[in-house]
């Protein structure tokens, strides 16, 4: 079996809740896809249906209330589907759909005590909120404590510890709070650690009688782009279920997959830029399709140091 293919199973199916966007992709439309390539067979929650992103100049459509998801999701138990290996959330904007969310949690590992729950807390980034300041609250008393796996990024996960990370012990400290809180594998997806040009990722994990704490530095882009967030929770859930007891691995693989993706649509931006054209929000949209070789067996790039 060649490195980056999976052995033929029923068991691997994910129910993934976060946004979704009819053009490009970010949220679900990010996530299914490269998951999809790995091996698993996906059922998507849409917490919202938007046209696009943010970034464009119009952004319009639809918000799913936590009734909404109460009927989707009683529909899959009374046709007996509601049997998943993993839980996979990401953006929501409500305090009710997040709540609705716990009972869903707390269901499928009622049915599936083995179900791993992976949460990325989409809260804000760099500072600065874009989501209701009371969703933080049933993050910490009922959502991170459930989950097996936490990916935040250096500001959620300030907010989810109140420990401002400002060097590597601090880093540590804010993720033994997350392991305290409940989650067995903590992932710090990017911080400001580094330097300009490299961005610095851990991964600390409580799994097992050694304890794991990795360093990943990670070359950073000159280009922002969105739901670089939504791959890299899919492909750590991927790559950990692939590799359970060698996380150094299944972390080169996550971002050796993220600098391929980056890296070729970085290219067609540039591409653009040659021919003298601006470039557009569509223009910047991740290249998943064209990079589905590298997520399927990324050629490692990158070295997750073990401190």
């Amino acid at each position: 079996m060649e490195d980056g293919a999976f052995e033929d199973s029923d068991c691997r199916r994910v129910l993934s809740i976060q946004s979704h966007v009819v053009h490009g992709y970010v949220g679900n439309k990010s996530a299914t896809f490269p998951l999809q390539v790995l091996g698993f067979d996906v059922d998507p929650i849409n917490s919202v249906q938007f046209c696009n992103h943010t970034e464009y100049g119009v952004c319009q459509g639809q918000v799913l209330d936590s009734d909404d998801l109460e009927v989707l999701y009683s529909g899959l138990k009374k046709n007996g589907i509601a049997n998943y290996s993993h839980l996979l959330t990401g953006y929501i904007g409500s305090k009710s759909f997040l709540m609705a969310v716990k009972d869903i949690i707390l269901d499928l590992k009622k049915t599936n005590p083995k179900l791993v729950y992976v949460c990325d807390p989409v809260m804000g980034d760099n500072g600065h909120l874009y989501v209701p300041e009371d969703l933080l609250s049933v993050y910490k008393e009922h959502i991170v404590p459930n989950a097996d796996v936490v990916i935040p990024n250096q500001f959620e996960a300030e907010l989810l510890t109140d420990v401002k990370i400002t060097d590597m012990d601090s880093a540590r400290v804010a993720m033994k709070k997350l392991h305290d809180m409940g989650a067995k594998l903590v992932v710090i997806s990017s911080s400001d650690l580094g330097s300009d040009e490299t961005l610095i990722g851990l991964a600390s994990s409580s799994i097992g009688a050694k304890p794991v704490f990795l360093r990943i530095d990670i070359p950073r882009f000159p280009i922002e782009l969105t739901g670089t967030g939504d791959l890299f929770a899919a492909t750590l859930l991927a790559w950990t279920h692939r590799h359970p007891d060698d996380l150094k691995l299944a972390i080169e693989k996550v971002v050796a997959t993220m600098q391929h993706v980056l890296r070729r649509t970085l290219s067609y931006t540039e591409q653009i830029s040659k021919a003298g054209k601006p470039i557009t929000a569509a223009d910047k949209e991740l290249r998943l399709i064209q990079s589905r070789k590298d997520i399927e067996n990324p050629k490692l790039c990158v070295t997750a140091v073990d401190l």
